[in-house]
């Protein structure tokens, strides 16, 4: 699922009202009604509504699948990567970020981030049990502001 930076996904963008998204996308399985909704789609999508019922934030977890099963952004697998490699080739395409306590916010709009639920023997079978790779498990979508106030 491709990402635009600071909007969403095709899906979902941020701003819209819950009534649409769900229109489009359908109840949420966890979280109808609440502020936070997670929705049975391919990759799976969280969403954050504001108290007036638009979208606030478009998160997108790992589906540990790999492929088009994960997000994805200017020709970069943002999830199920190890989190270093996906910052690193987001940087060579002159994507600038901040590091954060999970991950790294990008200016542009978006943040990759890992909670350490998995450990890089999941994506790399001769991982010892010492390896501290961090493995991207989700992105995040809104304008950088949402992650960083009026920082720059």
């Amino acid at each position: 699922m491709e990402i635009i930076p600071g909007r969403g996904v095709d899906l979902v963008k941020i701003g819209e009202h819950r009534s649409r998204v769900e229109e489009r996308i359908g109840l949420p399985h966890h979280g109808p009604g609440g502020e936070r909704a997670v929705y049975n789609t391919s990759p799976m999508l969280v969403i954050t509504y504001a108290a007036d019922g638009t979208v606030e934030l478009v998160e997108i977890s790992h589906s540990g699948g790999g492929g088009d099963a994960e997000a994805e952004f200017d020709g970069v697998q943002l999830t199920y990567r190890f989190l270093d490699d996906v910052v690193s080739e987001l940087h060579a395409r002159g994507y600038t970020s901040i590091r954060s306590d999970i991950g790294h916010d990008f200016h542009a709009g978006f943040a990759v981030w890992s909670m350490h639920s998995l450990w890089a023997g999941d994506l790399d079978p001769t991982a010892g049990e010492d390896d501290e790779r961090v493995i991207s498990e989700g992105v995040s979508i809104a304008p950088y502001s949402y992650f960083r106030g009026n920082e720059t």
